[in-house]
């Protein structure tokens, strides 16, 4: 895959940005972080005119097509930044690394660090390898951005520099449960606790803290669970798994699926005649227009809990239906899931802590960080960072996931209603067709 790019000049005079002018063209609404205007030795470190930011995702392989998204967001923040003349009066250049595994992972936050001398590492879609990278940034005392990976172990380490932005990957097992019992229930005509529910997710990290919030979620609320089965991303055969779930026969299926096995799991579910009354996916592959595509009109019905997509209350979420302007734009083709959004946000308030922080050195970086109280993003929530010695330090804590639902190939947000911008189809509209 091609490197990115480095930007020529932006042809925008350079110029030092104040605190409310930066925050306006980012579209972020500041409640009070503190700004510092002092630039640092390590900044003039940086060289040039060009502030360095190692960027590692998953480019090639079995996440490359959600990788790329992820990375086409924060590509997109970065050039509408430099047009707008950079931070710190300096262009912003992103220093790629592939890291299709957490191997690679981990080569590539040493060569970013060692080699290119970096001091701000982002990424990385994916649990294990944001949770692989960010060691060695920990190591190395240099500032982690996470971006995608939401699995809960990333922020219970204890780590200083580790800064995330997604919604913790419980929430969205949780957040599946809950809507399972508030609004399937009822529309099934069902009582709550006679609600069959079965989960299934992949084995690694992302799936497994999806899948154990889902769990305990359930058990909370009382819904009859059938069973929670996980399975390797790997697999190439799923079809015992998907005899399994049609024998115990849930009305919902809650899933957690990348997207190369979830096309994989439709494919054989489909012909094998595998149709839950409502179908839940927790992000990943069920984010992506593929699936979409590969589904057909079956598409139509299928929850997402995921991260904000563009297709969502204005209101809601300033600044969505902007990014996706853009990022038709620059890639000469609209979105392909809401991953691009979640980095186009990050980088967003990473450009801003660094405006505060006055340098890219990673003591000014975390400093700036911890006191970001932003209230609103394009995401539809807020940003704030648990504290130092919190058992999640480095999370936002006004991070959260929300219910889209793909209809006619879009994927709209249904729930909540504030955020909504379409009533949800229920039942899954294939299971009625298959009767």
């Amino acid at each position: 895959m091609d490197e990115a790019k480095t930007p020529g000049p932006s042809g925008s005079p350079k110029r030092s940005l104040s605190r409310r002018q930066l925050l306006k063209g980012l579209g972020l609404t500041a409640v009070g972080a503190a700004v510092s205007g002092r630039a640092s030795a390590a900044f003039a470190a940086a060289g040039g005119d060009t502030i360095k930011i190692g960027a590692i995702y998953p480019l090639t392989g079995g996440m490359a097509l959600l990788g790329e998204e992820s990375w086409r967001g924060a590509e997109v923040a970065r050039q509408l930044q430099n047009k707008k003349g950079g931070v710190l009066g300096k262009q912003i250049e992103f220093v790629r690394g592939d890291a299709p595994d957490a191997n690679a992972a981990v080569s590539q936050a040493n060569r970013l660090i060692s080699s290119q001398r970096l001091t701000i590492l982002i990424g990385t879609y994916a649990s294990p390898l944001a949770m692989a990278a960010s060691e060695v940034a920990e190591r190395n005392q240099v500032i982690y951005w996470e971006m995608g990976g939401i699995s809960d172990p990333i922020v219970e380490r204890g780590f200083k520099y580790l800064f995330r932005i997604t919604p913790m990957g419980s929430m969205y097992g949780g957040k599946a449960v809950e809507f399972s019992k508030e609004v399937l229930a009822p529309k099934f005509g069902i009582a709550p606790d006679k609600l069959k529910v079965s989960i299934v997710h992949e084995d690694a990290l992302y799936g497994t803290t999806c899948g154990t919030g889902a769990e305990k979620r359930a058990k909370e609320l009382g819904l009859n669970l059938l069973g929670r089965d996980p399975y390797s991303s790997k697999a190439t055969d799923l079809s015992p798994l998907i005899l399994k779930l049609k024998a115990a026969g849930p009305d919902v299926l809650i899933a957690t699926s990348y997207i190369q096995d979830l096309l994989i799991f439709w494919k054989q579910g489909r012909e094998l005649g595998f149709w839950p009354k409502a179908v839940l996916g927790t992000g990943g592959g069920y984010a992506m227009a593929d699936f979409a595509n590969a589904m057909g009109d079956d598409a139509t019905g299928v929850f997402n809990v995921d991260n904000t997509q563009y297709l969502i209350n204005p209101t809601f979420a300033p600044g969505a239906k902007e990014a996706a302007e853009a990022y038709q734009e620059i890639f000469k083709e609209p979105p392909r899931s809401g991953h691009s959004l979640m980095n186009f946000t990050g980088a967003q308030v990473l450009f801003d802590v660094i405006s505060r922080a006055g340098s890219i050195e990673p003591e000014a970086i975390r400093k700036a960080a911890l006191a970001t109280d932003i209230a609103k993003t394009p995401m539809g929530y807020g940003v704030k960072f648990a504290p130092p010695g919190d058992k999640i330090a480095g999370q936002d804590i006004r991070a959260f996931p929300l219910i889209f639902q793909w209809q006619k190939g879009k994927q709209l947000t249904v729930w909540p209603k504030e955020a909504a911008v379409a009533e949800a189809i229920i039942p899954w509209p294939a299971s009625q067709k298959r009767k």
